[in-house]
């Protein structure tokens, strides 16, 4: 999983024409820690799709704009629009982000 540092970064990969998959995170989050013990198996299986992540306590305004309230929080863009978000209280277990996925990327 790519890791995206800045702001002009992450706006040059979500106009991309396929969805990309972003991951918002901090540090000191104990759920983003447990996401991270089962997300490799989701990713994959979604392999077809390029997976990003981004603190976002390093990236500031980027959480803000695209409304995650809570992390960690599992996003979806293409052509430099948000197409689906899954919050943070959905995240805990590899079967919700499994299910939101396929919901969203078939």
């Amino acid at each position: 999983m790519e890791h995206i540092k800045t702001a002009e970064n992450f706006n040059e990969i979500i106009k991309s024409e396929e969805p990309v998959i972003i991951k918002f995170f901090a540090d000191w989050c104990p759920d983003c820690k447990r996401m991270d013990m089962f997300i490799g198996e989701v990713m994959e299986e979604f392999q077809n799709y390029k997976w990003y992540q981004i603190n976002s306590d390093e990236v500031e305004g980027i959480a803000q704009k695209y409304e995650v309230m809570g992390i960690p929080s599992i996003l979806i863009f293409q052509n430099g629009e948000k197409k689906a978000h899954q919050h943070s209280a959905y995240t805990k277990t590899p079967e919700s982000v499994t299910e939101f996925l396929h919901q969203q990327l078939g």
